[in-house]
């Protein structure tokens, strides 16, 4: 029979991230065990196997074993080194735990619990798997399926305490001209748009910057080093190391040096639009209350296609006919489409950005209303041990 047991004390986690996207998982998990280790004050291990990613995210992890924030950063390395499992065990978007650890797991009396924290989706099936009981047979474990997601039945979304209070609390005490001159940016006419762009590789930039330069309204573009640049320098004919600035037509660039979270949610909160990536910034970007576009990790199979759509249905709810559809139209055009399609589908968007923005606002409230990722993940684990105890 498969051993499902859970702690009676629940005192020490650990998370496992084998990175794919550079920056999203990993500052995922980092949000997480931070959030875990302030708000229930359990003692959290966070494993990552790419240290130059944590460190981006987290500046002060300067060494293997450090503790920063009450969590225990480690370095996923091969042979994996000899640790006493913890309490409670997650595997951090479907990566696979080391054998060796997972054989200490089931050596335990009792074994940690097991979860699977999967990848965010809106996808209908979700809400049926989240929860879901996975029996191992070799050695005889159970690890449990936990899903975040956006709407009741599923795992919820990563927020920190009072997070929704602190981003309006920052935007009265620094407001965005006062932010930007900090960062030595000097801010735009009250008439322009203030765009963030962290994205993937993007074919469609081009044709979007060309739009921006011959458009009448005033567009500053600021863009975190990351891996958009190359495709931006390519279109402007420019180097933009961080720290650049320049001026083409009605589009001014500012490039900033690679952002640390808290920097990065000040972006975020204070522009007119953020064109996200990935998981973590597109969660971040959902807290700010601001109009923003998704560009979904990029999968050979097209299922990142099958998550836009499914996120596109949720989030258009609400929305006025045009105005739900020009979002669609530049969303799918931002995920795959060519220059020509991205910038053809912008001036409808651009037209839309004030609805846009209302519905922003109310969905991020409705979201802020529902418990968070850490909670209902706290909440899984004791509904698990009171069942097994």
């Amino acid at each position: 029979m498969m051993r499902a047991f859970v702690p009676d004390v629940m005192t020490k986690w650990e998370i496992f991230c084998r990175v794919v996207d550079n920056y999203g998982d990993t500052g995922t998990c980092w949000r997480l065990a931070r959030a875990l280790a302030v708000r229930y004050g359990v003692d959290v291990r966070l494993w990552v196997d790419d240290w130059a990613a944590l460190a981006k995210v987290c500046p002060e992890a300067v060494r293997d074993g450090i503790g920063v924030a009450g969590v225990e950063l480690r370095e996923w390395m091969e042979p994996f080194p000899l640790a006493e499992p913890a309490d409670v065990v997650i595997e951090a978007f479907a990566c696979e735990l080391p054998v060796a650890h997972v054989r200490a797991m089931a050596a335990r009396t009792p074994p940690p619990l097991w979860i699977n924290l999967e990848y965010l989706s809106a996808e209908d099936w979700v809400r049926g798997c989240n929860g879901l009981p996975s029996p191992q047979a070799d050695p005889a474990l159970t690890k449990y399926f936990f899903f975040p997601g956006f709407v009741e039945g599923t795992g919820g979304l990563i927020r920190e305490t009072g997070l929704l209070a602190r981003r309006d609390r920052a935007l009265l005490e620094c407001p965005c001209a006062d932010w930007l001159r900090a960062r030595g940016v000097t801010p735009p006419r009250a008439d322009a748009l203030l765009v963030s762009l962290f994205s993937y590789e993007q074919p469609g930039i081009g044709g979007l910057l060309r739009r921006w330069q011959a458009g009448g309204k005033p567009v500053l573009l600021l863009i975190p080093e990351g891996k958009v640049l190359p495709g931006v320098e390519a279109a402007l004919g420019a180097a933009l190391p961080p720290g650049a600035r320049l001026e083409r037509g009605a589009l001014r660039v500012a490039v900033l040096p690679f952002m640390g979270q808290d920097d990065y949610d000040g972006l975020l909160w204070r522009c007119d639009l953020n064109l996200v990536r990935g998981e973590d910034s597109f969660v971040r970007a959902q807290w700010a209350g601001r109009p923003l576009a998704w560009h979904i990790y990029p999968q050979e199979d097209g299922a990142h296609l099958v998550k836009l759509e499914a996120f596109l249905a949720l989030y258009r709810t609400g929305l006025g006919a045009a105005a739900a559809a020009a979002l669609a139209g530049f969303w799918r055009a931002w995920n795959g489409g060519t220059e020509t399609e991205a910038a053809a589908a912008w001036p409808a968007f651009a037209r839309a950005l004030p609805e846009i923005g209302r519905h922003a606002r109310a969905w991020c409230a409705i979201l802020g209303a529902r418990p968070d990722l850490v909670d209902e993940l706290w909440r899984f684990c004791q509904h698990l041990r009171k069942k097994s105890g």
